[in-house]
């Protein structure tokens, strides 16, 4: 199955890289809750989250923590919200959002930054997660 997630992964379309190992990539939502907002996909292209064999369900969630971890390092937070819902790509993903409150994981509010900004926040966030390694 080919997806608009596995063009990114491929880099067929560009991104703003977070993190990969063998078997997930993270990289900046472009159209982010809040400032950091990350989404971590798996390599294999699947539907539904929990449609994932086993190892690449806990490979794609010791993934999602090592980047957020790192995220938190970077975005003054209160949280580090993961949200599973998967209904805008057809393609099993985590959304990584910073929060202080509630409203923040509500996908009726965004922010937005430049690519600039997205450059360098990807930069940071990146650079915290590699320091984990």
């Amino acid at each position: 199955m080919d997806t608009l997630f596995s063009k990114i992964i491929s880099g067929e379309i560009p991104s703003y890289k977070i993190a990969e190992d063998s078997f997930s990539f993270a990289f900046l939502d472009i159209n982010p809750n809040t400032k950091g907002h990350v989404l971590c996909v798996p390599k294999l292209p699947v539907d539904k989250i929990f449609d994932l064999p086993d190892e690449a369900y806990d490979q794609l969630m010791r993934f999602s923590r090592k980047v957020a971890l790192g995220l938190r390092e970077v975005i003054p937070c209160k949280r580090i919200a993961l949200s599973v819902i998967g209904l805008e790509v057809p393609h099993a993903h985590v959304h990584l959002i910073p929060i202080d409150t509630m409203t923040d994981v509500s996908f009726q509010n965004k922010t937005s930054l430049n690519p600039d900004e997205m450059k360098a926040l990807a930069a940071q966030i990146s650079s915290a997660v590699a320091e984990l390694s």
